[in-house]
């Protein structure tokens, strides 16, 4: 029996000592995500269909990205969000992907009813798609990819912009308002250290923020992806590692540090009730972390990035709600 015991307290030691050599290699093979998922090559003839432009920009640390452009489309008179919507040239909704792939996937899916609100913007981030190379870095760069995108906005007389991601892009989108302000104390929001330009685009606001699974810790998705014992705190010794790789520790932008700067943004959440890589009780931690006033959607069923394809009409309802309200609140506010 104490024998049985000892063995148990000391598995954890073990574990650790076992996988440190494996720690390195996970920490390397994290920044190098695919650059495109393999449904992506079905999706030529849907993405033909959603038309759009390609468009080239860069981040604010100078890597070239690509994104695709599609311009809003008037939404039907009765639709069943209720009133009639008229879309504003000068608004845009900036659609961020998730852990690798390009944003092909989610401007198929999801282009259709957020186009029907606002123009959108699909962003391939560094490394992934059609940008140029860069370590993944789960939020910590990608925030540089968005100020980009937002300055390439800007510059096209775009005033107003919500942010929707899905998992490690929604893990951006609010690291993203944390790190760069919503625009609306430019003297703030403004970076010392970036790179100056000769000319300063104008900023947009961020008016909303949409996050698809999200994690409140990087540690959580990547641990159980692994499906070993202790997962969580090898892939923490991961993030660790990560940091030496890329100058910063991708955990300091993490959800759970950010979500509660969202004062003023509107937020909504939205998680898969079946969700096996992030656990409801964890995405409830993190609903919980968000400011009062944050929305949280909970699609009974639906696994991890899954929730918009188990109950379309609901998701689409509850996102364009949450984006057409923020955006006619920010209208009226000037």
């Amino acid at each position: 029996m104490i024998r049985r015991l000892l063995l148990a307290l000391a598995a954890p030691f073990a574990v650790l000592f076992a996988v440190g050599p494996v720690v390195d290699p996970l920490a390397r093979r994290l920044t190098r995500a695919p650059r495109r998922l393999p449904e992506e090559g079905g999706m030529a003839v849907a993405l033909d269909t959603l038309g759009g432009e390609v468009v080239r920009l860069r981040s604010r640390d100078g890597v070239r990205l690509t994104g695709r452009w599609l311009d809003a489309e008037p939404a039907p008179a009765a639709e069943a969000t209720g009133a009639a919507w008229t879309p504003d040239p000068r608004e845009a909704i900036l659609l961020l992907h998730g852990y690798s792939g390009s944003a092909v996937p989610d401007l198929v899916e999801l282009g259709p009813f957020l186009r029907r609100t606002a123009n959108v913007l699909g962003l391939d981030f560094r490394g992934h798609g059609g940008s140029d190379d860069g370590p993944t870095t789960f939020g910590l760069l990608e925030v540089e990819d968005v100020a980009g995108a937002l300055a390439w906005l800007g510059e096209r007389g775009i005033a107003r912009v919500a942010l929707v991601g899905s998992s490690m892009g929604g893990v951006t989108a609010i690291a993203a308002v944390g790190v760069l302000g919503d625009g609306r104390l430019p003297a703030a929001d403004r970076d010392p250290d970036a790179p100056t330009s000769d000319v300063e685009a104008p900023r947009p606001r961020i008016v909303a923020v949409v996050g698809d699974s999200v994690t409140p810790e990087l540690a959580i998705v990547v641990g159980r992806r692994m499906r070993m014992p202790f997962g969580r705190i090898v892939a923490s010794r991961a993030f660790g590692r990560m940091a030496r790789l890329v100058g910063g520790d991708p955990r300091s932008v993490e959800p759970r540090a950010m979500v509660g700067l969202l004062e003023d943004v509107p937020l909504l959440l939205v998680h898969g009730g079946a969700d096996r890589t992030l656990p409801i009780r964890h995405a409830r931690r993190l609903v919980a972390s968000a400011p009062p006033g944050t929305r949280h959607l909970v699609i009974d069923g639906a696994d991890h990035g899954g929730s918009h394809g188990a109950e379309p009409a609901r998701y689409e309802a509850t996102v364009t709600s949450l984006l057409r309200e923020a955006f006619a609140m920010a209208r009226s506010s000037g």
